[in-house]
């Protein structure tokens, strides 16, 4: 008789483990909150950009800033384009895709045109991409899900004029531009 009773013991003790670890939250979302993982940031808009990606809303004080300056850089016949951030930080190229509160990237646009994205504050543009006459710049940011971080449905972006009065900045030229962090067109 004690062996049955043994068995029917250890058969409870593994039936109540067995229940009791199926109620574990191993990687549910309450304990992925508390394990570090970021909780969603703003409010996704109907409105989109110009490729397609809808705006991410946040209140202007949790909104990060940008600010673009373009130089022309003579040694190659480009431009030296230097962005300014607050609240803001670059993601490194595989960071999981989705919102974190002032993370992500910025993408670069010559007269609306998509030029490139950028991970970090600097960037050598081609003189070929800015022909002569006077062309807008813009810097644009995103967040790693892809969204565009936006205030008042807005998007955060700052937009420097630059004029090309010939085929290629003269050294020392005036064919520059910049515009303040925050700038919004």
């Amino acid at each position: 008789m004690s062996w049955t009773r043994g068995f029917t013991a250890a058969f409870a003790v593994c039936v109540l483990v067995l229940a009791g670890s199926a109620g574990c939250g191993t990687g549910d979302t309450e304990e992925r909150r508390g394990g570090g993982a970021p909780a969603p940031v703003g409010r996704v808009l109907e409105d989109r950009d110009d490729q397609g990606r809808p705006y991410r809303q946040v209140d202007e004080e949790d909104a990060p800033e940008v600010g673009i300056e373009v130089q022309p850089a003579p040694a190659d016949g480009g431009w030296r384009v230097r962005l300014t951030l607050d609240g803001f930080r670059f993601s490194p190229a595989r960071a999981p895709a989705e919102a974190v509160a002032g993370h992500g990237t910025a993408r670069l646009f010559v007269d609306g045109r998509y030029v490139a994205e950028l991970r970090g504050p600097e960037y050598r543009l081609p003189g070929r991409l800015v022909p002569r006459g006077t062309h807008q710049v813009t810097a644009r940011l995103y967040a790693d899900d892809g969204t565009v971080w936006a205030v008042d449905g807005e998007p955060v972006e700052s937009t420097a004029d630059i004029t090309v009065s010939a085929s290629e900045p003269a050294p020392g030229g005036s064919a520059e531009g910049s515009a303040a962090p925050g700038t919004r067109r």
